[in-house]
This record gives structure tokens, sequence and C-alpha cells, in this order.
């Protein structure tokens, strides 16, 4: 259950990140900052690649020069501001359809709403838009002025795109008319900083606008500056490096770093670059465990009863409710209507909670007469909801097939989705139908399903499966079980 962790400092670090950016992905506060470096390992080439054979023309060594912003600028003088071959660069290095990488899949999964980049690739949008998503990009001053409806994610792409090669932020020129030619970006981003955490990832804060934006946030807010964070790999000698070299170069990350914590942003180091996908893995899990599937199907109630099956399934879900946890569910026949009574009762007891927030229902559209259609959607509708979900509750599971009872194979058909999205698999066996025969398979490969569980794990799970014609016994340890899964102890 615990993934491998940094130890001292850089363990409590990770830990300080985890816990306060999960608090603002659930408060609906969070938001990304993409610089090159992560489009740089999708394929594309960051800035020494991009204007290497520039500074060649100009008899400079791109990756000797820290100033790339002046190496364009460079070219542009000597070639009387003809900026055609620094659009012809971008046309040739960004117009190959790379595919997102696993870190953009992961940010594109997660629940944030904003997203500002300086590359010109739509990396982003494209992995948004596999996920499902429906994105407003905004690159121009135009754009800023609508909306598209029913939009899930924003994408300010504050250098431009690469469908406008032209219009691109490249050279000195472009930088220091910025105020005038993207003015609301810059009102935009600054408004965005003060209201939202963000996390920066590839991105080395050598960008004037950005330094330009944040020195004002700083000036204004001084000691009340929102906290950001980044995520950057540390310094590493190089194969024939110099230990003076390696030291140096140690110091300049070092003082970076301290100087980020001027506009509140922490640095959370990383020793190499799969690390950050571990560490995006880590905070989408911890995110994910915050919602429950529940799955549950009831034609015969058996020595339960309707009316003790309904109760304990309403008290769950508003234990569920009560504990700040989302819900999803399909809305089974004989589980669902407890579902909703139990977790709407719970949520209009504070005014500070929204049904649409914490309990996502679909109820499956039955009358579809296509057999095959149906099955089509019925296995969308169940993906959308367990991919929501960190774990998975399963209650009973049966249904009537002309006169007799037999088990639900839907329920099936959701423990087999929600394992293969590595979902935490709690089916109450002592409910029966196929909850029972879910639980005899999960406790008989219990190291599976749940490997590197402590020991209260196995000895919590093991109690569901124990026969009762109580169900409120059950409640108890169901909660326990579910508590130790979220914290993830």
């Amino acid at each position: 259950m615990k993934r491998p962790k940094p130890s001292g400092q850089a363990d409590r670090d990770t830990e300080d990140f985890l816990s306060k950016y999960l608090k603002e992905l659930n408060a609906d506060n969070a938001a990304v900052f993409v610089g090159a470096g992560l489009s740089k390992a999708a394929g594309y080439v960051d800035w020494p690649g991009l204007l290497s054979e520039v500074a060649q023309t100009l008899g400079l060594d791109a990756s000797k020069e820290t100033d790339l912003v002046a190496l364009a600028q460079y070219h542009l003088n000597s070639n009387a501001t003809n900026r055609h071959q620094l659009s012809q660069l971008l046309i040739d290095e960004f117009s190959d359809l790379k595919a997102p990488t696993e870190n953009h899949e992961i940010l594109a999964r997660l629940p944030i709403r904003t997203f500002w980049t300086t590359n010109y690739d739509r990396l982003i949008e494209k992995a948004l838009e596999a996920g499902g998503k429906r994105v407003d990009t905004k690159y121009t001053q135009e754009h800023l002025a609508t909306t598209r409806r029913g939009r899930d994610a924003v994408v300010y792409k504050m250098h431009g795109d690469i469908e406008h090669p032209d219009k691109a932020i490249l050279s000195k020129d472009d930088y220091e008319r910025y105020h005038q030619t993207h003015g609301p970006f810059t009102t935009a981003l600054s408004g965005d900083l003060v209201e939202k955490t963000f996390l920066f990832l590839g991105f080395s804060f050598t960008d004037p606008n950005l330094d330009f934006i944040m020195s004002r946030i700083r000036a204004t807010f001084t000691n009340h500056q929102r906290q950001h964070y980044c995520i950057a790999r540390r310094r590493a000698r190089f194969k024939g490096e110099k230990e003076a070299e390696y030291q140096y170069a140690l110091t300049k990350q070092n003082l970076v770093t301290q100087d980020l914590m001027r506009f509140n942003i922490k640095t959370i180091f990383v020793d190499d670059f799969p690390q950050i996908t571990t560490l995006l893995k880590t905070l989408e899990d911890r995110y994910r465990r915050r919602t429950v599937f529940i799955s549950g199907s009831a034609a015969d109630y058996g020595s339960w009863g309707q009316g003790a099956t309904e109760e304990f399934v309403a008290k769950l879900s508003r234990a569920l409710i009560e504990k700040d946890l989302r819900i999803t569910s399909g809305f089974g026949v004989g589980i669902g209507g407890a579902v909703v009574t139990g977790a709407v009762q719970q949520i209009y007891s504070t005014r500070q909670r929204s049904v649409d927030e914490q309990l996502v229902l679909r109820p499956f559209p039955i009358g579809i007469k296509d057999p095959d259609e149906r099955q089509k959607t019925f296995t969308r509708y169940r993906v959308e909801l367990i991919a929501q979900a960190g774990i998975a509750v399963f209650v009973m599971g049966n249904k009537k097939v002309g006169a007799s009872i037999v088990t639900a194979d839907g329920m099936r058909s959701e423990f087999e989705l929600a394992k293969e999205r590595g979902l935490f698999l709690v089916p109450v066996g002592a409910s029966g139908s196929m909850s029972a025969e879910l639980w005899n398979e999960v406790t008989k490969d219990f190291d599976r399903f749940f490997p590197s569980a402590p020991p209260k794990v196995r000895k919590l799970l093991e109690g569901l499966g124990e026969p009762t014609d109580k169900p409120e016994t059950l409640l108890g340890p169901l909660l326990d079980l579910i508590n130790v899964l979220t914290s993830g102890t």
C-alpha cells in the first residue's frame, strides 16, 4: 500500500507537498504551470535545441548561452528584423504530432481546471481531450474574451501556439512589448497566482514575463503570498565533470531554490525524472482514494431483509460523506436509493456542501433496446464512474431473471473494471450473492489484491465475510477499513 519515499528533509518536504496540494485539489483551487521540460520528455526540443541552428549562424553555441531570449534577438538584429527563419524553426520542430507523456496524462486526470504554459505544442490539450475533457485554449487576447460552453479546463498559452508561429513570443522585442500585445494574459496570470496554488513542472524560472509578474505580486502582498510548489531534478554530477564545477552548479541550484522562496515557491527535489512520474502517481492515487465507488443491486435481500439492508447502505453513505469523501454509484436496483438517501441527508445537514461535489450517480439507461448498444453504454458508464474512485465497495449483487434470483453479472463487470484500474476492492461478503463470491476471491488471494498491506487490513476484510443477520454490526469494521485505505497507513 505504501510507496517508497525518500528520507529525512526530502521526505518531510514531499509529504508536506502531497498533503497540501491534495487539499487544494479537493477544494478546486489547484493549477499547473508547464514548461519546456515536460515537452522535451515527449520528444520535442527545449530552447537550446530550438535555437542551436540560429546560434551556429551567429558563431555561438546555444548550450553555452544562458540568455536565449537575447540569442533570438541577436538573430533578428542580424537579419534586419526578419523572423521568417525563427517561425520556420517552430514549424519544423513542433509540427510533428508527439504523444503526451504519462505525466501529461496524470495531470489531465486530476481535477485541475487551470493550466498555464510557455510551450507552443499541444500536448496538454491532447491529454485533456483524450481524457474526455472539453478544453478552452487561449493564446491570443481575443481568446480571453470568449468562453467555450461547458469547458472542463482552460489552457493559457502565454507565448503562443504552433499554429501561429509568426506571433510566438521569442525575442527581446516580443518580451518588451508583451504588456502591450498580451497585457490581459499578465492580468489573468496574476489573478490565478493570487487565488490558486500552482505546481510548476518542467520550468526553469528564467522567463522574464513570469519573473515580472511574480515580482509585482510579491510587492503587493509581501508576507501574504499564496503557497506554490515546483518539482525539480536535483543537480547530479555529469560524467567527466570536475568536482569544483559540480559543486559550483550545486551551489547555484541551492541559491535559485532559496530565491524562489521570495515568491513562496517551494521546490520539491527528485533524483531523476522518473521520480516525477512516481510523485504525480502518488498524488493521483491519494486523490482517488477520497472517492468511494459503491456497487450493489438486490432483488432478494436474503436474511438481512429490505429495511435493514437499506438502513445499512444509507448509514454507510452518510458516514462516507461525513468523512468528507465522495461517492460514485450506478444507482443499482434495490441499493441505489439507499445510497442517495444517506448521502443527501448528510450533505444537506451542512450548508458548506453540495450534492454535485460529493455525490455522482449514473442511473443505467435500461430502455436501450439494442443489446450491443446497451452493453456498450453500460460499460462506458461503469468506466467513467470507477475511474474517479480509489476504493470500491460491493454489497449483495443479485437480480431477478424470470422467476429466478441469480447473481448480478453487472457487479462482476464492475469488479473487473475496478481491478484493472487499481482500486482497493472491498466486497461485503456477509451480504451474500455476488459480493460473497468476490469476497472469497479477494481473501483467498489477499496479497495480490492488497500488496504490502498492514495486518489490520486483512483482519478487517475477513470480518466483512462473517455471517450475520444484523448488517449494522459490519458498519464499524467497514468504515475502519475504508479509513485505513484512505489514509494509506
